[in-house]
């Protein structure tokens, strides 16, 4: 068994894997930037190495510098966690000419599948059902055109070189296929260095389920069973379960075998998924479902078949690497229960999911079955990584107590001030469709403004809340029997209201604010006087920016008009694209932001003026 191990990689992964490391008595070594200096992982890990500064290319995606520490700390192995240089060929092999193991498939194996046209191909004489699409060297405009309107609107843009949804392009219409092909590509580029793209049909009523496989250095290939990750907003997956809904087991069994085939068909040696689509317009049936493409290496989702089979697949992982056959042959793994994970995000649905950074002065999960996290309370969340804080995963007897107990823990869940996505995911898990298990990858978009939470708390809870703010001693008047009310001023996360309010019950005792949390939302209601006037202007047309980032695009020119809703300046943060729109039609009379630039937060982008006469 390997005694020590660096891992490349931060936050809820590297936790993860340094809590299997430990379990084993393998000694760990965490690497961290400028930005993570305090980070959760770095305080768990036997040891840590700074590598750089805070941008992923100055510190986790500089392989040089993870061998320099695993050498310097003397480890025998490098596990990649998931991200960042996971599934980067080179630097795996760099690992290995290093004389260090490599937690993970051959570089072999990983160029094999890297590409998804490539690994399409080469499912395809493998007797691997794909998707129709095209697969061609020709990239040009023209070419690409031609060969969407061939496959038939709706298409999928996909960069071969992808993953984690970036990259990624759903065209409706013909009109749209040129901007939609420069996004996706400027934004593959960006991610994965690698513009190349694939067209593929959009498949109706998609789901979209993976199946985990394992293999070893002796030949043994074993598949864990299928997870459903349908439920997706703009490609990126929220929630996922495991087994998948409505499979019945000759489908299983088909599908599965398939996965199997697939790993072989590479020589595959380690954890690794593979992705199908399938439509599910008709139920799952094994001539319905295809190839998308493999993933190797551990999946975010890899709970749910923890939870499920009982295993442990980073042991898994470690123990194949250090040379063991795998743990368990196929007949001896079965599937066990129901298991849901929800991605928590620190993003803010009512602003169009943006997300959200700062601090996390109140952090509290609840009750949850089990925490995957790599943040704490008082921990910042940067705007330099992806914004996923947390997997929150149950496990029931059946799909309804899975969902059930995950719903109750994400209602209870308590962040401040920073957003999240908690109270979206309890509209999800509670959502008709999703309750019935009719789940495809449009169900969200579908679902639309039905799963964002309440903009403010129910009038009860503001009440109480407001109450106790005010001293008990502070109100004038009274009624007979009942404690003295009266209409008062509040800010409700600065947004000024009036609420009817009784006095607390202990003289004195007032707070200076107050949490209001109910259903995975969180709100601050604070007293009028503690902010003078209070609040800010709106509807003056200034264009800020939200956070720190990177311009990588400018639709509009000085003078230019526009209408509302919009393109105007394309922001890159915390790994994902973000469009700033006009909010109302007027003309462009400022404009800031320049292509390339970097901007920090609440910088002012542009500056619109309504046109005369707009109201």
């Amino acid at each position: 068994m390997i005694q020590s191990l660096l891992i490349a990689n931060r936050g809820e992964i590297a936790c993860r894997i340094i809590r299997t490391a430990r379990a084993l008595g393998i000694r760990t070594v965490a690497v961290y930037s400028d930005a993570d200096a305090r980070a959760l992982h770095v305080r768990e890990a036997d040891e840590a190495v700074h590598i750089g500064a805070s941008p992923v290319r100055e510190s986790y995606l500089a392989g040089d510098r993870i061998i320099a520490a695993a050498l310097a700390c003397k480890v025998e192995a490098i596990h990649p966690g998931y991200g960042f240089l996971s599934e980067n060929a080179q630097f795996a092999q760099a690992v290995l000419d290093a004389g260090l193991v490599w937690v993970g498939p051959s570089p072999t194996s990983i160029t094999a599948m890297g590409l998804k046209d490539a690994a399409k191909s080469l499912m395809q004489a493998a007797g691997v059902p794909t998707t129709p699409g095209y697969l061609g060297e020709d990239q040009s405009l023209d070419r690409l055109a031609a060969e969407a309107d061939a496959i038939g609107y709706p298409v999928l843009i996909k960069a071969v070189a992808g993953g984690g949804g970036k990259g990624m392009r759903k065209v409706d219409f013909a009109a749209d296929f040129a901007q939609a092909l420069l996004s996706c590509q400027r934004e593959a580029t960006s991610s994965f260095g690698n513009a190349h793209v694939l067209l593929e049909k959009w498949v109706t009523n998609p789901r979209h389920i993976e199946v985990q496989i394992f293999g070893d250095t002796h030949g043994n290939v074993v598949h864990l069973f299928e997870r459903d990750c349908s439920a997706q907003r703009r490609h990126q997956k929220v929630i996922e379960e495991a087994p998948a809904s409505g499979m019945d087991e000759a489908t299983r069994q088909a599908l599965c075998a398939a996965a199997v085939r697939a790993a072989k068909a590479v020589d595959y040696v380690g954890a690794g998924t593979i992705e199908f689509i399938a439509d599910g317009s008709e139920g799952l049936r094994a001539d319905r479902i295809w190839f998308m493409e493999m993933n190797t290496r551990l999946q975010v989702e890899h709970p749910v078949t923890e939870e499920i089979t009982g295993q442990d697949l980073v042991e898994w992982q470690l123990r194949v690497a250090s040379g063991e056959p795998l743990p368990k042959r196929q007949e001896e793994l079965a599937i066990d229960g129901w298991a849901i994970e929800a991605r928590l995000y620190a993003e803010d649905p009512a602003k169009g999911f943006l997300p959200s950074i700062g601090r996390l002065d109140t952090f509290d999960l609840g009750d949850a079955y089990r925490i995957d996290t790599g943040v704490e309370q008082g921990a910042d969340v940067s705007p330099h990584y992806d914004p996923m804080i947390a997997k929150v995963i149950a496990h029931g007897k059946d799909r309804e107590a899975a969902r059930r107990s995950l719903a109750a823990s994400l209602a209870d869940t308590v962040i401040w001030p920073v957003k999240t996505n908690a109270g979206f995911l309890v509209k999800l898990l509670d959502h008709p469709d999703f309750v019935a298990a009719k789940i495809d990858t449009g169900l969200i978009e579908r679902a639309g403004p039905a799963l964002l939470p309440p903009g403010s708390p129910s009038i009860e809870a503001l009440e109480e809340a407001a109450s106790a703010l005010v001293p008990a001693n502070g109100l004038s008047g009274f009624r007979l029997n009942a404690l003295p009310q009266r209409e008062a001023r509040f800010l409700l996360d600065a947004t000024p209201i009036s609420v009817r309010v009784s006095a607390g019950a202990q003289p004195g005792k007032a707070l200076e604010t107050v949490l209001i949390a109910q259903q995975g939302q969180v709100w601050e209601l604070s007293p009028w006087r503690h902010h003078g006037s209070g609040g800010t202007a709106s509807g003056d047309g200034a264009i800020v920016s939200p956070m720190p980032g990177r311009i990588i695009a400018v639709d509009v020119a000085q003078g230019d008009s526009v209408a509302k809703g919009q393109k105007l300046v394309t922001l890159e943060a915390m790994k994902m694209e973000h469009s700033l729109t006009a909010p109302f039609d007027g003309i462009v009379r400022e404009l800031n932001a320049v292509e390339g630039g970097q901007v920090s937060e609440g910088a002012m982008l542009a500056r619109i003026e309504k046109v005369q006469g707009d109201v």
